[in-house]
């Protein structure tokens, strides 16, 4: 049987050198099968010098023509696409050797129709390993925590599945904020999701992140994830978690009583939430936002 063909979706904003070092890296991929790589430029010109066709190996550029930001750039590639299975990529993150070739096999062995993997997490330079263990990729485990390790950039998952089961990215949660954590949690009530447990992509944590200091458009994405999944009210310690980060997010706005309310609510569901406490801290000026952001990447976690 031949290696099914694989479309790579590289969703692009106003990062021409780092796209270049991501999509060098697709390219030297081992993998005996087409690899169809999608070039969209959202929200900045296209540059079609990237286009190119070899023997097995064809990059596109192509505009996105849906909502701008992640979400519809991500969907405009799909759509652009033709492989049997899609893989994504963020232009500033890097695949190791052997990432296609692995997952395409534990894909096609494990019979399910999507396939994660490990990372390793770059902050300036220092680099911390975070690898999913399968029992954290279910429903009620991604509802519990975010699973940061389940990034974006290590997903294949078959064509039919992402257009017809679990669906395209949802392009509607405000800003695109945590767009990708929503398809894991529709991809997890689809089916078991395989893993190759190790970390087969290179994530880097930068200041130029589209998201950093946007806490009314988070704000308005937890909500709007809280409303789409009722069942966070069946996870006390996930429910605690995105009020956690509300609380951050008003105490990054300057927002006190707001910041408190909150970080209370989260406390009151699980006395560990750490994030609401930072908030408090936060809140009484003995903490700011971006100390406690950098200090956060800097032990490759987030808030």
């Amino acid at each position: 049987m031949r290696n099914p063909s694989v479309s790579v979706i590289i969703a692009t904003r106003d990062r021409p050198q780092l796209l270049r070092r991501t999509l060098e890296a697709v390219l030297s991929q081992d993998y005996d099968g087409m690899v169809d790589v999608v070039l969209v430029f959202d929200q900045c010109p296209p540059d079609p010098s990237l286009a190119s066709a070899v023997e097995g190996r064809v990059v596109r550029v192509v505009t996105n023509e849906r909502s701008h930001g992640l979400a519809g750039a991500r969907n405009s590639g799909a759509l652009a696409s033709t492989g049997d299975i899609l893989a994504f990529c963020d232009d500033d993150d890097v695949w190791l050797p052997g990432k296609v070739t692995r997952q395409v096999a534990v894909l096609q062995n494990s019979g399910a129709d999507t396939v994660a993997s490990g990372i390793l997490i770059d902050f300036e330079g220092q680099l911390t390993e975070r690898v999913p263990t399968a029992e954290y990729l279910t429903v009620e485990a991604l509802l519990r925590s975010r699973v940061f390790e389940a990034h974006p950039s290590t997903v294949l998952v078959r064509r039919a599945a992402f257009f017809d089961q679990i669906g395209p990215v949802d392009e509607d949660i405000p800003g695109g904020y945590g767009e990708d954590y929503d398809w894991m949690i529709r991809a997890a009530e689809h089916g078991p999701i395989a893993l190759v447990p190790e970390p087969l992509v290179t994530v880097l944590w930068h200041r130029a992140s589209f998201f950093a200091g946007r806490w009314e458009t988070i704000i308005l994405a937890l909500d709007y994830l809280l409303a789409k999944h009722p069942r966070f009210a069946d996870q006390p310690s996930g429910l605690a978690r995105i009020y956690g980060q509300k609380a951050f997010a008003y105490a990054g706005l300057g927002r006190r009583a707001e910041a408190r309310r909150w970080a209370l609510r989260a406390l009151r569901l699980a006395v560990t939430e750490k994030r609401a406490y930072l908030a408090l801290l936060i809140s009484v000026r003995l903490l700011h936002a971006d100390v406690a952001l950098r200090l956060a990447h800097a032990g490759g976690r987030g808030i």
